[in-house]
């Protein structure tokens, strides 16, 4: 897997602000066979950033429905990322 393959999209919530300003902490959706190695070297290479440490969790997909139809999202991995002192990821310059 390349490093773009892994990492599919930051997680911008009010928590994971909370956490980027408090804890120096990123949240990623990544691909769900990455383990945390891959996932250091695919952020330190992306962002130009050192990684501390990694956490990851896997996420149940939620079920949905459209009248009598139930379906349901997929599952997918979490990952949080911590910075090292001084590091920064901006995911919106000049906001």
């Amino acid at each position: 897997m390349m490093d773009h393959d892994i990492i599919i999209r930051p997680l911008i919530t009010e928590k994971t602000n909370l956490q980027k300003e408090v804890d120096n902490q990123i949240s990623f959706e990544v691909e769900r066979r990455a383990n945390r190695v891959q996932i250091r070297k695919a952020v330190e290479n992306i962002f130009n950033v050192r990684v501390a440490k990694v956490r990851t969790m896997q996420m149940k997909g939620k079920l949905k429905r459209r009248g009598q139809i139930l379906g349901r999202q997929k599952d997918w991995k979490k990952a949080i990322v911590k910075l090292m002192p001084g590091e920064r990821i901006d995911f919106f310059e000049g906001a």
